[in-house]
């Protein structure tokens, strides 16, 4: 049986927010209030494609936006993690569940050369439009009122678990890396000999530890470790498959 590495992308893959960290492909590196002011809690995705379309009025070329994605630090320790996962694909599968979008995961992974580590990345669909705007669209429909509109993390977990298992493949065990609220909702679809791996001092370790001391707390089996760096999940990966 194989073992599921499943990551968050910002501030878990990458030390930083690939949605903000565009906004210094802009001249002057900064948003104005109108499209600042016109975020709406829950609609995160929205208020991305009012910011794209706003660097795509300054004229903000494809090219240099990649550019500038391409220049965001990956989090201490993930590379070699990264590594690792691409050097043992028989036993490990990799998944990213990410509220960021395609275009910057997939320019983010080619540039630092890990495709071969991670096998789908289920994030909002992007694409540039006929005047060469930027345009993001929510991954899916649901009805969790855990989650922001355009995506649950635990149903695309439980999807991915459910036809996975439709083809034969079964995880020993799971491993969930994240640092966010967003990453709360899929825990409670782990096991007791699975892993939530929450990011010191983030808010999804605030989530489990309140979680953790409420007298119910049936609905988070998984065993909790928190980390720091890509090195602190290596090792927990290492132990767990006895390399």
């Amino acid at each position: 049986m194989k073992t599921l590495m499943v990551f968050d992308f910002d501030h878990t893959v990458v030390d930083d927010n690939s949605d903000t960290w565009v906004i210094r492909s802009l001249p002057s590196q900064t948003l104005p209030d109108s499209v600042k002011k016109s975020y709406r809690k829950g609609h995160w995705t929205e208020f991305m494609g009012s910011v794209m379309k706003y660097i795509g009025e300054q004229e903000v070329s494809s090219d240099s936006i990649r550019s500038v994605m391409e220049t965001i630090p990956f989090t201490a320790g993930m590379k070699d993690l990264l590594t690792f996962i691409s050097e043992h694909k028989s036993t490990i599968d990799c998944i990213v569940i990410s509220d960021s979008n395609s275009l910057f995961i997939d320019w983010i992974i080619q540039a630092s050369g890990f495709h071969a580590a991670i096998d789908q990345v289920y994030t909002n669909p992007a694409k540039f439009n006929e005047l060469g705007y930027m345009e993001v669209q929510n991954y899916h429909s649901h009805d969790c009122d855990q989650c922001s509109v355009n995506l649950c993390k635990k149903k695309v977990l439980e999807v991915y678990l459910s036809e996975q298992s439709n083809r034969g493949v079964e995880y020993e065990q799971v491993f969930y890396s994240g640092d966010g609220r967003n990453d709360f909702c899929p825990t409670s679809c782990l096991r007791g000999n699975d892993f939530v791996m929450p990011r010191k001092g983030y808010p999804l370790e605030k989530l489990l530890v309140t979680l953790q001391d409420q007298k119910d707390n049936s609905s988070l089996r998984a065993k909790v470790i928190v980390w720091s760096s890509g090195t602190d999940i290596l090792e927990e990966l290492k132990a767990s498959i006895k390399f």
